[in-house]
């Protein structure tokens, strides 16, 4: 069995595959908060500046992850430079995945569930975009 296994290809590029989704949704849902407006923030009951954070992180988390994944994707030389910049590009999908969770909590809790197994069990899309905010706040960009 392990012979098997060990003769599959490894697909070192497959964050490729959870980054770019994640990160065309915040930019999405970030871009349609633009400009942002106190009408906005109104429409949610939330203040202006917890709605202005909101746009703007979600716009800059989608930026970043798209971002530190070309940083980290380039093939590391010998030149300290190199690694400076992947280093670099872990930090900043680490923090833009901090940045996710900190959006997906405010706007599960905005819709005030009753208990923790609604949010598992009725609020599929928030859950799913959370823990991929957590997977790439825990992992970075190690490929």
């Amino acid at each position: 069995m392990r012979n098997i296994i060990s003769k599959i290809p490894e697909f070192c590029f497959s964050h490729w595959l959870l980054r770019i989704p994640l990160a065309v949704v915040f930019l999405q849902q970030g871009i349609s908060k633009l400009p942002v407006t106190m009408e906005g923030a109104e429409s949610f009951d939330l203040p202006y500046i917890v709605w202005w954070f909101a746009a703007w992180g979600e716009v800059g988390a989608g930026i970043g992850l798209i971002v530190s994944g070309i940083m980290v994707s380039k093939i590391a030389g010998d030149h300290i430079w190199d690694f400076w910049i992947q280093d670099l590009g872990d930090i900043l999908t680490r923090f833009s995945g901090i940045v996710i969770c900190c959006i997906m909590t405010g706007v599960i809790w905005v819709g005030q569930p009753t208990n923790l197994w609604d949010v598992i069990l009725y609020d599929n899309l928030h859950v799913f975009l959370w823990v991929g905010g957590l997977f790439f706040a825990l992992r970075g960009s190690r490929t």
